[in-house]
């Protein structure tokens, strides 16, 4: 009876043992689930991480895409409206091209806006170079380029501005 006795604790012991494994293995499955839908989801730091950086590069480059951020970092002293006009559209196609990596990062919504910005500021430099006269010096351009972003809502920019804003508040939040 004794024998009987000292078998039936063994047994106890062993399914605790056996229950506690199980539990701890349970547990450590759901943690690694935890893990593997933050991960899908984004929430893990270092997606945030890339997501806002993408959002400081896009940031810059919409600053220096903006008409009057444009002509103001231009030597346009001393050479041709046609040269000027050059080199803008390809200041801003070169900085876009350097910037492609980060749509990875940013809601389809936000890289839309940065290449409307892109498009919209090639359209107007365009426009705006094929009213001057072929002698137009690059002052009398970057003239227009002013003007024209002086009046009422034609600097997209400032649009592409908030949006990246708005997209990095909702991942900071």
């Amino acid at each position: 009876m004794q024998l009987l006795a000292i078998s039936f604790q063994y047994i106890e012991i062993a399914v605790m043992v056996v229950y506690f494994a199980l539990i701890g293995m349970l547990i450590y499955e759901f943690r690694s689930m935890k893990e593997k839908i933050n991960e899908r989801l984004g929430l893990n730091n270092e997606g945030n991480k890339l997501k806002l950086q993408a959002l400081e590069r896009l940031t810059l480059y919409t600053e220096r895409a903006g008409l009057q951020n444009m002509v103001g970092r231009v030597e346009s002293l001393s050479i041709s409206s046609a040269l000027l006009h050059s080199n803008l559209i390809e200041s801003l196609r070169s900085e876009y091209d350097y910037n492609l990596s980060q749509q990875i990062y940013v809601s389809t919504e936000v890289w839309n806006a940065v290449t409307r910005l892109k498009d919209q500021n090639i359209y107007i430099i365009n426009q705006l170079a094929a009213t001057l006269p072929p002698n137009a010096t690059a002052i009398d351009l970057s003239k227009r380029l002013l003007e024209y972003s002086m009046t009422q809502n034609a600097e997209l920019n400032k649009v592409v501005l908030d949006a990246l804003r708005y997209e990095a508040s909702k991942i900071i939040d």
